[in-house]
């Protein structure tokens, strides 16, 4: 996805990255994303948590409300993408640490 590396992602970056707690990100989220798209990323985020767990489809569906092409999505960019939910992932799991 070369083309979406611009300086507004770049700030965007720079801007998760300055976040102090929880709270800041919440608000942030808050202000960047409207409802729907905060809905549709945090399912994302669950299920490739789900994925790792290694449910099937058919559970993840049940369990997230995820569409098949969804969750296919995610589990492609969970083994071949750019390394965000593999980074991301286990930390949430409580395996490794972000440092800071």
């Amino acid at each position: 996805m070369a083309g979406v590396h611009n300086e507004g992602t770049g700030l965007l970056v720079r801007a998760l990255l300055s976040l102090r707690d929880e709270e800041e990100c919440r608000q942030l989220l808050e202000d960047l994303l409207t409802a729907r798209e905060l809905l549709d990323l945090s399912q994302r985020i669950l299920v490739a948590s789900l994925l790792e767990e290694g449910l099937v489809y058919s559970e993840i569906a049940r369990r997230t409300g995820a569409s098949s092409a969804t969750i296919s999505r995610v589990n492609r960019c969970y083994a071949y993408g750019a390394g965000g939910y593999t980074a991301v992932v286990p930390r949430l799991r409580g395996g490794e640490q972000k440092e800071g």
